[in-house]
Order: C-alpha cells, then sequence, then structure tokens
C-alpha cells in the first residue's frame, strides 16, 4: 500500500446537518454503491445506518467504517453520530483518524453538537476541511457560516469556493482556485460541467479570490511577493500551500454544496485527497511500557512518574502497533475495530495486549463496509481493518514482539443520568444480564451497576434518547420485556468548608488488637479542579511507617463512594495526612484502612457537605414568536439564558439548565411551539444545588429509602 495515497477521515456534525446523506454520496460517486440510498427515504434505508432503530428514526446511533477509492486514492471513511448522547462514537472515531470532514448546516450555521465535534477534533488535534451543507434549503447563507466558524469556534476558515445562488437557486460553486464555474449534471449529479464564471458573479468572484490569496499570503512569502507584484501565482503552489496551513491546522478551508441534491460532493473529495493528511503526515507517539516503569523503578512517595515516549513510525518492517478502538458483541464473538500505526497484521499471527499482557491470535481479519465484511489476509500500517474472535476493551493497544507500547487512551465523558431496569418475567433475567453486559462492553459511556440496599440493576449514561435507545434494544435484539423505573439524576456530593480530624481506631481483643491513630485536616477542591481527589502524604519523621500510609489512603477513598447526604459519591475533596501514630504489635494495614474510613466519614459530616448536579448545555431553535413564552419557561425551570441569536425568522436559544427540570423537555417544547421547535442538550459541568432544592431531594430521597425498607 502507498501511504501517500491512502486517507483515514471522519464525517462529524451536529445533529441533521447532512453527515449520512454525505457518506451516502461518497459511496456512490466513488463507485462503491450503484445507487444513491437515502436516510429518510421509503427504500432500503442509507447503507451507513445499518441498524433496524436507525433507519426508523432516521439518525445515526453507532458508527460505520467503509473504504473506497476516489481517482487513485484510497478513503477510509466514518460517519458518525450527531446526537451528543453518542458522543463516545465520535471521540473514539477521532481518536484513530488522520483527517476530519466537519459539515455545517447552511441555515443553522455553528450549532451546540458542532462546538463538542470541534473540541473534540482540537483534542486529537485533526486537521479539517469545513463543508456548508444543504445550500439548496431556504434561509442558507454561506457567508453567514463562514463568519461563525471563525468567531464561535476560533478557526481561520478560507473559502476556497462560493456558491452559485443559494435555497432555491443554488446551481452550483465557484471554484476560487481555477476560476471556475461548477454545474452538476445528469440524474444524480454525476457529471461536472466547468465553465467560465457567469457575468454577474465575476466581480464578486475576484473579491474572493482576492481575499482567499491574501488569508494564504499569511502562510508563503512567494505568494507575499506575488501579491505586491501583482503577478500570477501557480494552482500547484496554491494547493500546496492550503495544505501545508491545513495540516498545521493553521486553517481550515470552508466549501459548500448541497449532498441531498448532489451538488459540489466530488470536489470535496478532490479537496479531501489533495488537502487532508495521509498516515506519513502525523506524529504519533505511544508510551514505552517497559522504559517507563524502568525509569519509575525507584520514584519517591509523592513524585511525578516520568513517561516515556517512542515516535512510531509508518514502516511495515518494524513491530506491530495498533489499537482497538472500538467493539462490538456479535453472535460468533467479538468484532474489534482497529487502527494500525505501525507494522501488519497477518492473519494467523499472535499479538500482545500491552494492558492485559496476554498473547492473543488474530484469526481471522476482515475489511469493513457498514455491516458488510470481506476477509482479508494481511493489514499494513496506516490502515483500518476488524478483527473477529479476540477478546479485548475499547482502547486495548496490541504490539509485535520487541515492543510493550501503550497509545493514550480514548476520553470518555461522565455519565449524567440513571435508572432502574428489570425483566418483566423472571426468566428474562439472563437475557437482560447478557444484554447489559454486551452493550457494557461495547460502549464505554454506558454503565451497568447494582444498588446493595435495594438488590436493583441501575443503567447510567449520556441522557434520555442514550437510555432509550439500549432499552429499545434489549427488547428486539433479546427479545427481552423489561420493567424500568423513573430517570434519576446522578448527584454527588461535596465538601463546602475545611474540617480537621483526630481520629484513633482501637479495638482489643483476645489476641492481638487493631490500633491506627491519623491526623489531618480535608478541605474542598475549586470547580477546575483536574481531579475530584486529592491526597497528600505530609508525615514527617517516620510518625506512621510508609507501609501503612497507602492504607489509610484506601480507608479515605473508600468513604468518598457514600457520602454522608443522599449515598451519592463525594468529589472535589483533598485531603492532608499531617500527624498520627501507630501500635509495634496492633498497627496493621487493615487498621489503618479502617481508620481512614471512619475519620473520612465522620469528618465529612462536619465538612457543611452540599449536593452537585449536571447542569446542561441547551440550544432550542424555535420560530421568532415563540421566544418570549420559551425563554420564560426556560427561566422557571432555573435555566439561565446564556444567548439568543435570530437567523431568518429563527431564534437560538441558548441556555444552561439544571437536567433535574428536563425530563420530558421534548413534549413541552412541542405542545409550546406546536411542534415547530426543536432542541439539542449536552453536559456542561457540575455546580451547586440551591440549599432549598437540595433539601427537598435530600428529603425525597430519605423517604424513598423509608419505602424501600418499609416493603422489604
Amino acid at each position: 500500500m502507498n501511504l501517500e495515497k491512502l486517507r483515514n477521515i471522519g464525517i462529524s456534525a451536529h445533529i441533521d446537518s447532512g453527515k449520512t446523506t454525505l457518506t451516502e454520496r461518497i459511496l456512490f460517486y466513488s463507485g462503491r454503491t450503484y445507487k444513491i440510498n437515502e436516510v429518510k427515504g421509503d427504500g432500503d434505508g442509507a447503507v451507513m445506518d445499518h441498524m433496524d432503530l436507525e433507519r426508523e428514526r432516521g439518525i445515526t446511533i453507532t458508527s460505520a467504517a467503509t473504504q473506497v477509492k476516489w481517482k487513485d486514492t484510497i478513503v477510509n471513511v466514518i460517519d458518525t453520530p450527531g446526537h451528543v448522547d453518542f458522543t463516545v462514537e465520535v471521540e473514539r472515531s477521532l481518536r484513530v483518524l488522520d483527517g476530519a470532514i466537519l459539515v455545517l448546516c447552511s441555515v443553522g450555521g455553528v450549532q451546540s453538537q458542532s462546538l463538542t465535534v470541534d473540541r473534540q477534533m482540537k483534542r486529537y488535534k485533526i486537521p479539517r476541511i469545513a463543508f456548508v451543507n444543504k445550500m439548496d434549503r431556504t434561509g442558507a447563507n454561506f457567508e453567514s457560516v463562514v463568519k461563525q466558524v471563525r468567531e464561535k469556534l476560533g478557526l481561520n476558515a478560507i473559502p476556497i469556493q462560493i456558491p452559485i445562488g443559494a435555497g432555491a437557486n443554488f446551481e452550483g460553486v465557484i471554484d476560487l482556485i481555477d476560476m471556475e464555474a461548477c454545474f452538476y449534471d445528469g440524474d444524480n449529479g454525476e457529471s461536472i460541467r466547468r465553465e467560465p464564471i457567469p457575468a454577474a458573479l465575476q466581480a464578486k468572484a475576484e473579491a474572493a479570490r482576492q481575499e482567499m490569496l491574501e488569508s494564504l499570503s499569511m502562510f508563503s512569502d512567494e505568494l507575499m511577493v506575488a501579491l505586491l507584484e501583482e503577478q500570477e501565482f501557480p494552482k500547484a503552489e496554491l494547493h500546496k500551500i492550503i495544505r501545508k496551513a491545513t495540516l498545521a491546522q493553521e486553517m481550515a478551508p470552508m466549501m459548500c454544496g448541497s449532498a441531498f441534491k448532489n451538488k459540489a460532493v466530488q470536489n470535496l473529495l478532490d479537496a479531501v485527497v489533495s488537502y487532508l493528511p495521509s498516515p506519513l503526515d502525523r506524529q504519533i507517539s505511544a508510551i514505552d511500557v517497559t522504559a517507563t516503569e524502568k525509569a519509575n523503578k525507584n520514584l519517591a512517595d509523592g513524585a511525578e512518574p516520568t513517561f516515556i515516549r517512542k515516535e512510531l513510525t509508518t514502516s511495515n518492517d518494524d513491530p506491530l502497533v495498533a489499537m482497538a478502538f472500538k467493539i462490538v458483541q456479535e453472535q460468533f464473538g467479538q468484532l474489534t475495530y482497529t487502527r494500525i500505526y505501525q507494522g501488519q497484521i497477518k492473519k494467523g499471527d499472535s499479538y500482545i495486549n500491552t494492558r492485559t499482557g496476554q498473547k492473543v491470535r488474530f484469526g481471522r481479519l476482515v475489511r469493513m463496509h457498514s455491516n458488510d465484511r470481506e476477509d482479508i489476509d494481511l493489514a499494513e500500517a496506516g490502515d483500518i481493518v476488524a478483527v473477529v474472535g479476540i477478546d479485548c476493551a475499547s482502547g486495548d493497544t496490541f504490539c509485535g514482539d520487541g515492543v510493550t507500547y501503550s497509545l493514550e487512551n480514548i476520553y470518555v465523558p461522565e455519565a449524567v443520568i440513571r435508572l432502574s431496569i428489570e425483566p418483566a418475567q423472571r426468566d428474562g433475567a439472563d437475557r437482560l444480564s447478557k444484554a447489559l453486559e454486551r452493550f457494557r462492553r461495547e460502549d464505554p459511556t454506558f454503565h451497568v451497576m447494582s444498588d446493595p440496599e435495594t438488590n436493583e440493576t441501575i443503567i447510567a449514561g449520556m441522557g434520555q434518547l442514550h437510555l432509550e435507545i439500549y432499552i429499545e434494544r434489549i427488547k428486539r435484539e433479546y427479545r427481552c420485556e423489561v420493567i424500568v423505573g423513573e430517570p434519576k439524576v446522578a448527584y454527588k456530593e461535596m465538601p463546602t468548608k475545611e474540617v480537621e480530624f483526630n481520629y484513633k481506631h482501637k479495638k482489643q481483643t483476645g489476641g492481638s488488637g487493631q490500633y491506627a491513630h491519623v491526623v489531618g485536616r480535608i478541605f474542598p477542591l475549586p470547580e477546575d479542579s483536574p481531579v475530584n481527589w486529592e491526597f497528600n502524604n505530609k508525615i514527617s519523621q517516620g510518625r506512621i511507617p510508609t507501609q501503612y500510609i497507602p492504607a489509610a489512603k484506601d480507608g479515605f477513598e473508600r468513604a468518598l463512594v457514600k457520602g454522608p447526604l443522599i449515598e451519592c459519591e463525594v468529589v472535589r475533596v483533598g485531603c492532608d495526612l499531617t500527624d498520627g501514630s501507630y501500635h509495634d504489635v496492633d498497627s496493621s494495614e487493615k487498621a489503618f484502612e479502617t481508620c481512614g474510613w471512619a475519620a473520612m466519614r465522620e469528618t465529612l459530616l462536619k465538612s457543611d457537605i452540599c449536593l452537585l448536579e449536571p447542569i446542561m448545555k441547551l440550544e432550542v431553535e424555535i420560530p421568532e414568536e415563540y421566544q418570549g413564552p420559551v425563554t420564560g419557561h426556560i427561566s422557571s425551570k432555573r435555566g439561565v439564558i446564556s444567548g439568543t441569536d435570530v437567523r431568518e425568522g429563527t431564534t437560538v436559544i441558548l441556555a444552561e439548565v439544571p437536567l433535574a427540570s428536563m425530563f420530558d423537555y421534548a413534549n413541552e417544547l412541542r405542545s409550546m411551539t406546536q411542534g415547530k421547535g426543536g432542541f439539542s442538550m449536552e453536559f456542561g459541568s457540575y455546580k451547586q444545588v440551591p440549599r432549598s432544592i437540595q433539601e427537598e431531594v435530600v428529603a425525597r430521597r430519605r423517604r424513598e429509602k423509608e419505602e424501600r425498607l418499609a416493603k422489604s
């Protein structure tokens, strides 16, 4: 495989921006499919939305991979979901990709999920092309979207095309590099007709080209000189400047078109090949586990460990380094999507899982095309393939002989909503546990736990839709009817003031007793703290022997699992262990762990503990006439309006609202706006609950607990 002729790209955007529709056009124009399928059509549905649920709802739930060939370049494409509830699908796809297409709606512009996707691209340093889709919609405005990309995303957006018309009058695009008008003929826009720019748009195109050249001259002294001397500049050199600046993430080329009306998708594919990186253009490093362990062998207590990183090559001759970024449990074993960074995977060979240290045999390799697969014998550096029948977790690194490298894992956001679930019939318990175990393994944002007091099974996830989809899948795929409890907010607890502790644990029975003594303080950590728990060992002069300190720390941590208010996790806690004492005979690790647990429990009760609740970022899109009632309704839910924007008779309201008051908001908004309003919501942060509300929550949870105890 010629790596210069390989692209690994993802297609990401806000809900309903046209990602899957665009992917379907890419499949058709590249010859991968012989007809165009629509997301919400009467036919078979989109190729990339292979689940029945996806086709029924017209949304993407799981990311799907395929491989196409455009001209002489192979392109691995991953189509990702837009709903924030399935954000881990976007997260893990971007983790292993080299470049991305950020799709934006020509009317909606930069919406809430566009901001999230942009943040994810920046986290993994992914170069991107921005494609303004739906130019055929009424109210389409390319210039407005370019402005929003610059202001809201902080990107250096440089248009390399401008549209010919907009809305119902959208006919094609003007290529500002070649200075040609592109029109799309044929039943499906498959033949591109290049013509001179229409006279009415000549002046506008020349002004746009001049602006593009001036922006690009920031990256090239030669271009700046050519502009000052008013000389022509070679087109091939312009392509090189755009590619170099895009790879350095110093610019985002802006393009436009309409995937649904089959216009300008071929130009976008040309740009993917011209401007997005090949695996050779990305510098990927991994942690050398063996060297890191050696470097930290004699690490002093409290000292920061050193991580030894090694740059990976893209050579097939070096030992394998590959990442399992997505797993799907199937009837005949696990399907593991894998990105190869270095070396080769050969069918039948064994490789080491760095996390477990186990050798795993790769018995079957497949290339994915949505849900279809094609068997292969060999996969090389830079490629994305799937392995059938191996046992591993999402984020595991596989290495060949001679190296033990670990690639940086995938960022997993916190779950914010939970509910209880149980089978409707007794004989469904086995099927339910199989389903939950499968989904837990596949999706790192889906959590399953059991409540020791009620013996209920609790599932937690990113939002109502997230859990709704899994409940529907349990019913369909496992034929298991379930009873679902009310959705509950995942509250957390936090101390609000500093409290000192001086706790002695003494127990004397026959034989050796238990003795431990700890002195110190706990204090609240700031809201922007990167950690939820901080432990500082400030013991001097051997007041507590070194071997007992980890045990005391474990005891402190164990007490944070259930807080004193409503038995939620306690976060943002700092602890200084400053003094203590021990007994030569009666002290043990067990005694210090028990002492740490009891000391923390007692101290938290005195720390004026408060509740924290998840605050969601809300974006509501409504017709202008409903702005007053909707704004008032958000305020009544303890929401804080952070901004409003009016675009072509549509009002966009941005707000921060507690999740606790957002259940059933979809129905409330529908009835307020006669079904014309839409909204999207994503987790923002945890913030303190007002005292009056906190008292209500605590009283309600205690009442529920008493009722449960009375029943049992």
